[in-house]
């Protein structure tokens, strides 16, 4: 799942950063005040908001924090911990942040604007340069009010309190490495509302979503025992797996040099069954060694493109996802901030008949999120993924979607931002109509007069393709003349959906079913 050249660490670069961090990041030094590294020069602040700003010192040590016309004083506590709230700061900069105890430390060029979070597996991760006209984007990527910053991938069980990371100012050099999805979203809003712009990217390709969250939340929920179960027996095997693996790793050192010296290629060396405990799927990782070092930092919302890694276990991503994001949100203490994420596109072979998908039943659990939780949205991509490819490279438009929901619902602009959703259906002899909210300006087909992508079942379970038509301005008609007794009807039902319903705003409808007939990922754990 992950292209390991075009993301921003190999599997060996992220242990080693892995090692580096937990050991400087879970205990800092004393003596001199420090602040974590999601603090320095070229940050942006959240405006309008009261940002928080800490860090360690000296117990009992005095320190104070100094910006834009304030200045904040804090006493660091047994641990040495301390922390200030700022007033709410306007739009601008940049400005001079001093930060003074018995040692001071300057941060320039601070701007004031808005700041999201970018998170979730390889297609938030996927970088600029490795996207459709990335030698273009590139180039004239020269925003110097639009900041960016990395949080490295370090799986752990301990939570970490920092991480090797520094703010740096957009531009052709800084880009190429950074989020794409992030960059091309945080560029829209810098255009669009001309304010700075602050981008935290601390994404992991093929992470799981349960890696994202505490691992106490997971385990006071039974529904998640079997998943916790599986890694603790993993744990437990680890002596013996390790002895497994320095015998195979001395037979293959052996290997590998009488390859070597006979011209021949190498076979592939043997994995450490350390790396999956420091991976990213294990329960809590990431939320310990990538996200907890973040938390607290103002912003104003949070973009998420993940979910391939769980469509395995799609029903219990319909309670695995809005508790990571309630979690996030309790632990931040800003209320329910924004949270947008993207749907899975289409991905694998075309099927000639309709069928069972596990990524269907997953981007129907992501759509039922927004029922769920307030201030959510989703931005649906069903038309722009690859068959072959499960790194879409068109982000450009994977941003815009996400964009318009944060125009619209957080900057008041008026947009259209939400996909048309099914909302009820109407049986009349052998055919079904369908009406749909969010259809903006009115539904129509792309491409064929038709609307394509619907199928249709009776009481036997058994879905054909169905004709449709748009029968008004938010209204389709769907029947099959094989089904005399419909029931139940899908649309965009499968891995890779050839499918063709949009609203005028060129948004596509968003894939659903009328059925609530057992899926395949329903006994999944």
């Amino acid at each position: 799942m992950i292209r390991v050249s075009t993301l921003k660490h190999s599997g060996l670069l992220c242990l080693g950063l892995a090692a580096a961090v937990l050991a400087g990041a879970g205990r800092p030094a004393r003596a001199d005040v420090k602040l974590p590294a999601i603090f320095g020069s070229h940050m942006v602040l959240q405006q309008g908001q009261k940002d928080r700003v800490w860090g360690w010192a000296d117990p009992g040590e005095i320190v104070s924090v100094t910006i834009a016309n304030q200045s904040k004083i804090a006493t660091a506590d047994n641990d040495g911990k301390w922390l200030v709230t700022l007033d709410s700061m306007m739009v601008g900069g940049p400005h001079t942040m001093v930060v003074k105890g018995k040692n001071t430390i300057t941060f320039d060029d601070v701007l004031i604007g808005e700041v999201w979070l970018c998170s979730g597996q390889s297609n938030m991760q996927w970088a600029v340069d490795a996207t459709y006209d990335a030698d273009l984007e590139t180039r004239t990527a020269n925003h110097p009010k639009i900041r960016l910053i990395t949080v490295p991938q370090v799986g752990t069980q301990e939570p970490q309190t920092d991480f090797n990371g520094k703010w740096e100012v957009c531009n052709p050099e800084t880009v190429k490495s950074f989020s794409a999805v992030g960059y091309f979203f945080g560029r829209q809003l810098h255009e669009t509302l001309g304010v700075p712009i602050g981008l935290i990217d601390d994404s992991w390709g093929g992470s799981a979503c349960e890696a994202w969250v505490r691992k106490d939340l997971l385990a006071a929920d039974e529904a998640y025992k079997p998943l916790l179960e599986r890694w603790e027996q993993q744990e437990k095997a680890l002596p013996e797996a390790m002895a497994r693996y320095e015998k195979a790793l001395a037979e293959w050192k052996e290997t590998a040099e009488k390859a070597k010296a006979e011209g021949k290629p190498a076979p592939r060396q043997p994995q450490n069954p350390e790396d999956a405990l420091r991976g990213n799927h294990r329960p809590a990782n990431i939320y310990n060694g990538v996200l907890k070092p973040t938390i607290g930092y103002g912003l104003r919302g949070v973009i998420w493109y993940q979910g391939e890694s769980n469509a395995p276990r799609a029903y219990q991503y319909r309670d695995l996802f809005p508790l990571m994001i309630k979690s996030w949100r309790d632990e931040w203490k800003i209320g329910d901030f924004p949270f947008y994420w993207v749907q899975l596109a289409d991905f694998r072979a075309e099927k000639p008949e309709p069928a069972e998908s596990d990524w269907a039943e997953l981007r129907e659990a992501q759509t039922m999120t927004m029922s769920k939780l307030p201030n959510t949205g989703e931005a649906v991509i069903i038309d722009i993924g690859e068959d072959k490819d499960i790194h879409p490279r068109n982000k450009q438009d994977v941003a815009k979607r996400l964009a318009r929901w944060a125009l619209a619902k957080d900057y008041g602009i008026d947009l259209a931002h939400q996909s048309p959703t099914y909302k009820s259906m109407e049986k009349n002899g052998n055919k079904v109509t369908l009406t749909f909210d969010h259809v903006g300006g009115g539904l129509e087909a792309f491409d064929v007069h038709d609307p394509i992508g619907f199928s249709i079942a009776g009481s036997d379970h058994k879905f054909v393709w169905a004709k449709a038509k748009i029968v008004g301005h938010n209204k389709v008609e769907v029947w099959a003349d094989d089904v005399s007794e419909p029931v139940a009807v899908r649309y965009a039902w499968a891995d890779n959906p050839v499918c063709n319903l949009f609203s005028r705003e060129r948004l596509p409808a968003t894939p659903f079913r009328t059925d609530d007939w057992p899926g395949v990922t329903i006994n999944a754990k």
